[in-house]
């Protein structure tokens, strides 16, 4: 008999699952923070449940966690589990301790078809979604490890971030459950400020997430301009600079934060001249978007064909971009001794869908990622 995962459950879908077996909504709610508060797995344990739920649970549901198949822990304290999702494919998620807070990032597909040039995800090629469950599992296999691990008896994970493999809202069906129990009180209480959803750019579902669950946003743009952000985001071919600004200015009138987080991996000789902080500058003025940059080191991998900005450069551009107004921050980068540095999560997976010779046979018939020429001394417009 098949029975259902309740980790693919939020709590209204769990209380919906509970109905159909005769239960009230209370039972539903005891139920999810036995799960998600507590780390239960067996049924048995859930002691101020009724014995006849118990019973039927043993026959029509299963709590199940995804197979580690890895897990490596950095100098610097991160760990990267790699989890198994079957068929061949594997997913990735970071736990990033700081004084102050203890960061997840999550997984929400195995590969990523968006194909950015400087992510090793990309790379890798596109299997499959993961379904609300396999998201879930990794915040709710981190938390209760951790917990014991570190030897304590509060909430280890106060932020989660969907910035592991994969594009969140081109998985939004599974995604927006798994949020709703992130931040469900029962659960894991997160602030919807803690909580994370990073985008390529995929425009009407920006609008979707603003209405249906809006948490903080991040967006992936690298590029101040249509032309280079084509070849290093090819969906900006599909949603080009000005539709997904303007669709940031919207999510603003439901975001938890007043600010979009824009996240700009610097590239050396690519996008990291002072033409382009110039013209970020100029881009979000005219588009009037409340933000904040997020400049990331370059984590290099042999088949980008990309080499990482100097920190000296890195720190001038954030440095203009400072002067201008802008708040900047450059993200330390974590966990690259174990691979787990922003766009190094690419698993032990195999490549199913040959992307390797795809990427391969795109690099030799493109013409390569290059600065496109920019008229000279812009005109940035003052802060009135």
């Amino acid at each position: 008999m098949t029975t259902a995962n309740l980790l693919d459950f939020d709590l209204e879908g769990l209380a919906a699952f509970c109905e159909k077996l005769g239960e009230k909504r209370f039972r539903a709610t005891q139920l999810f923070r036995w799960i998600h508060q507590r780390g239960a797995s067996d049924f048995t344990q859930m002691t101020d449940l009724a014995k006849s739920l118990r019973e039927k649970l043993a026959t029509t549901a299963r709590v199940e966690a995804l197979p580690v198949l890895t897990q490596h822990e950095s100098k610097d304290g991160t760990i990267k589990w790699l989890f198994d999702v079957g068929g061949g494919d594997a997913v990735e998620a970071v736990f990033i301790p700081e004084d102050d807070r203890g960061t997840l990032c999550v997984s929400s597909q195995a590969g990523c078809a968006v194909g950015c040039r400087f992510c090793s995800t990309g790379h890798q090629g596109f299997s499959r979604n993961l379904s609300t469950g396999e998201i879930t599992a990794q915040l709710w296999f981190a938390e209760h490890f951790l917990r014991k691990h570190l030897k304590r008896g509060d909430r280890v994970i106060s932020n989660v971030v969907m910035m592991g493999m994969g594009e969140p809202l081109q998985n939004y069906t599974a995604l927006v459950p798994a949020l709703r129990t992130m931040l469900d009180d029962n659960a894991y209480g997160l602030s919807r400020r803690r909580v994370t959803v990073s985008t390529s750019g995929v425009v009407p579902m920006i609008d979707r997430l603003g209405t249906d669950c809006a948490v903080a946003m991040a967006v992936s743009l690298h590029a101040p301009n249509d032309a280079l952000r084509d070849d290093l985001v090819p969906l900006n071919r599909k949603y080009p600079i000005a539709e997904l600004l303007e669709a940031c200015k919207r999510y603003l009138e439901h975001a938890p934060r007043d600010f979009i987080t824009f996240e700009y991996c610097m590239l050396d000789g690519v996008n990291d001249q002072p033409e382009h902080a110039r013209q970020l500058i100029e881009l979000v003025r005219s588009h009037n978007v409340s933000c904040k940059f997020n400049l990331i080191p370059f984590n290099p991998f042999p088949a980008s064909g990309l080499l990482r900005s100097p920190q000296p450069r890195v720190l001038a551009f954030a440095r203009t971009l400072g002067e201008a107004g802008l708040v900047t921050t450059v993200r330390k980068t974590r966990g690259d001794d174990i691979d787990a540095a922003c766009g190094q999560l690419a698993g032990d997976v195999k490549d199913r869908t040959r992307a390797a010779e795809r990427m391969a046979l795109r690099r030799a018939t493109e013409r390569p990622v290059v600065l496109h020429p920019m008229r000279k001394n812009p005109t940035v417009p003052q802060e009135h």
